[in-house]
């Protein structure tokens, strides 16, 4: 959405509106969010308007005096870009648009709202093909209801005699376009979510541990130092999009493995979650969320309470939850940690960076898989070969061993849940006669 080049950024002036339910303080917070997501971008933040307003004006969002006032500002101070803190509607966008070129006679500024800017940062940072997928179909489900005249580049990609309806104007070849370019890209996520679903099914049995968190709180840091992976790390808000799978030995021959998330933050657009549900799934296949919290940061339990939201609206608030406390060694009021710890249990304060109680991290993690994990010994007929590929499948078959009378002994390790799934398939087959099975479970 942005066109930057190298040697010149774009300027932009932020706006934000207090009063209607919302703080000037949590105003003011949300922009300081907001300008690093605007230097993300590639953005040069000049200035910023706060309006104290008890409704939004559903023509203008700010009204139509601070929209002239803005428009006029952006003449003084030669602004590029106009980004607004919450969505706009498309009439909202598109009314203020035109009314702060009237506004500005020097030159005309763009004007996005914060989902615009988050898509844009989104699809700067996205690198695998399902990233750039997911983003793209984001983008367009963002684009098709703010479409006007300015986005007749799409109709590129056809041209000629038959490619187009009788009296059809170029902004519905647009929109079809789009529309059938939406479908396309639908179809394809549909195929990346079978190809994940498929590498899911390989690490069913391994305990997963997902990291889940603000954006920029350190959960890259952390998985690098966990498992010595290299997953790229930036001081800069959404650093990475695509899950990074990494495994972790917890002693014994036994590894767990270790998923990281994109990050979270405030006012998430809906659309986007949407589109990122096959990477999102990853956080509804773990059996644990690390829930990794920038400590030092001023509005961290405001972060937690946007984390939860989202964990909320993904369906997985319920799932077991270490909170990971990380920054520690940058805390200055040591004092805060005892309370933290009892309010937030179970908590447990590192600094990924330093190393510091990474040992007792890994300590706590395999002390959770072997509290959710099962031992079982199965006795089977040899013949029961489906039986025992439902095993492999449940858990973990970590001993086989055949005797003369045509039986086979098995050891599994699987999840306390699917634990239960066997033992369930195991008292089907012996109501129906088909196996004699005895099964011991070391919980």
């Amino acid at each position: 959405m942005f066109d930057v080049s190298q040697n010149q950024r774009e300027r932009a002036v932020l706006v934000g509106v207090a009063g209607r339910g919302v703080s000037r303080y949590e105003t003011d917070d949300s922009l300081d969010e907001l300008a690093l997501l605007a230097e993300t971008a590639g953005a040069e933040v000049i200035d910023r308007v706060v309006q104290e307003r008890a409704r939004i004006d559903a023509t203008y969002y700010i009204g139509r005096g601070k929209a002239e006032f803005i428009g006029a500002l952006t003449g003084e101070q030669k602004i590029d870009v106009i980004i607004f803190d919450d969505d706009l509607s498309p009439a909202q966008a598109k009314n203020l648009g035109e009314l702060m070129s009237r506004s500005n006679q020097l030159s005309e500024a763009k004007v996005i709202d914060r989902s615009g800017l988050i898509l844009d940062i989104f699809a700067r940072r996205a690198r695998s093909r399902e990233a750039r997928t997911q983003v793209e179909l984001a983008q367009l489900r963002y684009l098709l209801p703010r479409l006007t005249r300015q986005w007749t580049h799409f109709s590129r990609h056809v041209g000629g005699i038959g490619t187009r309806g009788p009296g059809e104007t170029q902004l519905e070849t647009d929109r079809r376009l789009i529309r059938s370019r939406i479908r396309h890209l639908e179809k394809e996520m549909e195929k990346i979510e079978r190809q994940r679903d498929t590498r899911r099914q390989h690490r069913h049995e391994i305990f997963k541990v997902a990291l889940v968190g603000y954006t920029n709180a350190g959960k890259s840091t952390l998985l690098n130092a966990l498992t010595g992976a290299d997953a790229f790390v930036e001081d800069q808000l959404f650093a990475t999009l695509d899950p990074t799978v990494r495994a972790m030995p917890i002693g014994d021959h036994r590894n767990v493995v270790l998923i990281d998330t994109v990050g979270f933050i405030r006012k998430l657009p809906h659309h986007l979650v949407a589109s990122f549900k096959s990477t999102l799934d990853e956080v509804r296949d773990a059996d644990l969320l690390l829930h990794v919290i920038d400590v030092t940061h001023p509005t961290f339990a405001a972060q937690i309470d946007v984390v939860n939201e989202v964990l909320k609206e993904l369906g997985v608030a319920e799932y077991p939850r270490l909170h990971v406390f990380n920054k520690v060694d940058a805390l200055q009021e040591k004092g805060q940690i005892d309370r933290l710890r009892e309010e937030y249990a179970p908590a447990i304060f590192i600094s990924a960076q330093r190393g510091i109680f990474l040992e007792e991290l890994k300590a706590r993690i395999a002390a959770f898989a072997a509290s959710e994990t099962a031992e079982m010994d199965i006795d089977l007929a040899n013949s029961e070969t489906e039986m025992l590929a439902k095993l492999h499948t449940l858990g973990r078959v970590i001993q086989t061993e055949y005797d003369g009378d045509n039986r086979v002994h098995v050891k599994v390790r699987a999840s306390q849940a699917n634990a239960q799934k066997i033992k369930h398939l195991l008292a089907q087959n012996n109501d129906h006669h088909t196996v004699d099975a005895t099964l011991v479970a070391r919980e």
